[in-house]
């Protein structure tokens, strides 16, 4: 009996998870994008951090440039972050701007950031568009896209939807561009899709935040002076978002607009990026997340609420694995020990929650029937991620964590 119910016990944590994500899942309903009337009136400034990027800088410049938005009305600008390397004249020659920043003792993304965003805010407007009874800094938002990036042409004209609209912040739906190129990759989609765009909807149709991911995200001008951008962690889009859900303040989603990264396919180059990501969310975790939940509470705020649980829950396969050996240790008590069948109830409620997340996600990402044999190494994936993070060592904060792109030696 004691043994039952210690197993039922353990199962409640994953109960909580599973049924937040499920939840997360059913309200994940396409939310109306605000109409975006013509002519479009917001003016952006573009800013591409980019520490040792040459290779790829001017594909993802082209792409910005061919963004459907008229030009007076958006600039871009390339920082090119303490690079040992060609990246600046890549980018000048592109046809940008570009603002190079050389500070050994600070280095990372949150710092070549804050310095353009710094800039940013005290230089002029885009030519041909000098209103002087416009804002003083001379543009409306800024709009952060990574270095090895592709965006739709109409990523513009869905945060001038938003801004105009009333939204502070907003966030594009980030991308696997290389879905294609792996078995690894192909499961990367989905995970995207299922951290980027299920929770995200799901948000959106609540009214609370829906989140940064670092790339594909816009800031209005008085937002950035409002709550600074002091973020420097190896995950700053995380640490600014809890800033803004603190000062009250969310991030609306515009899912129809995308931004798509190069994920590497190979294990070796993957191991730093999973790294980086879940080793600094498990800091920010321990960090600010009881914290956040009390004052979400204090506050009677769901936004605080969702932001420390978003946090709290594990990544996907570290549930997916509990869920697993709790059930399959749940039913061998069962079968076995012939213990009460209660015992192995929490834990079908748990693979129940976690199977509606992960089927919504197939959904949409549209993998077709390949996805069968891609999940065939779910197992193999959950098993590597365990031993990297047995072997991990904390990131340093402040520093460039550059994984190899594809094509290139790790």
């Amino acid at each position: 009996m004691l043994v039952g119910i210690a197993l039922a016990a353990l199962a409640l944590p994953v109960v909580a998870w599973t049924g937040y994500l499920a939840a997360l899942a059913l309200l994940s309903r396409v939310t109306p994008a605000p109409a975006a009337p013509d002519p479009p009136r917001t003016r952006f400034e573009i800013v591409v951090p980019a520490h040792d990027e040459e290779q790829g800088i001017g594909t993802t410049v082209a792409s910005l440039l061919a963004i459907d938005y008229p030009a007076s009305l958006r600039r871009v600008t390339v920082v090119a972050d303490n690079c040992t390397d060609a990246t600046a004249a890549r980018a000048s020659e592109a046809g940008v701007d570009v603002l190079e920043r050389n500070d050994p003792s600070r280095r990372g993304k949150g710092y070549a950031l804050a310095y353009a965003f710094e800039r940013a805010l005290a230089r002029g407007a885009p030519a041909g568009d000098r209103d002087a009874e416009r804002d003083d800094a001379g543009v409306d938002a800024i709009v952060v896209v990574d270095a090895d990036t592709r965006v739709t042409p109409n990523l513009l004209r869905a945060f001038d939807a938003r801004f105009r609209d009333g939204a502070r912040a907003a966030q594009a739906y980030y991308c696997v561009a290389n879905a294609s190129a792996s078995w690894r990759t192909r499961l990367m989609h989905i995970g995207f899709t299922l951290f980027h765009d299920v929770r995200s909807r799901a948000r959106e149709r609540v009214g609370v935040s829906a989140g940064l991911r670092g790339n594909g995200m816009a800031f209005s001008v008085p937002l950035l002076r409002e709550v600074p951008h002091e973020a420097f962690s190896v995950v700053e889009d995380v640490e600014y978002g809890i800033r803004l859900g603190l000062a009250g303040r969310r991030v609306h989603y515009a899912g129809e607009a995308r931004v798509f990264g190069d994920m590497v396919s190979s294990e070796q180059a993957s191991r730093s990026q999973r790294r980086r990501w879940e080793g600094g969310r498990l800091l920010l975790a321990r960090r600010h997340a009881p914290g956040l939940l009390a004052e979400g509470v204090r506050r009677r705020s769901l936004l605080l609420v969702d932001l420390a649980l978003d946090l709290l829950v594990p990544p996907i396969t570290y549930v997916a694995l509990a869920a697993l050996v709790g059930a399959s240790a749940s039913l061998l008590w069962v079968a076995l020990a012939h213990g009460p069948w209660w015992t192995a109830l929490p834990w079908g409620v748990a693979l129940l929650g976690f199977a509606t997340y992960v089927l919504r996600g197939i959904w949409l990402a549209r993998v077709g029937p390949r996805v069968v044999l891609d999940l065939a190494w779910a197992p193999v994936y959950m098993v590597w991620k365990v031993i990297l993070a047995v072997r991990s060592s904390p990131s340093r904060e402040g520093e460039w964590v550059r994984t190899a792109r594809e094509g290139e030696k790790p």
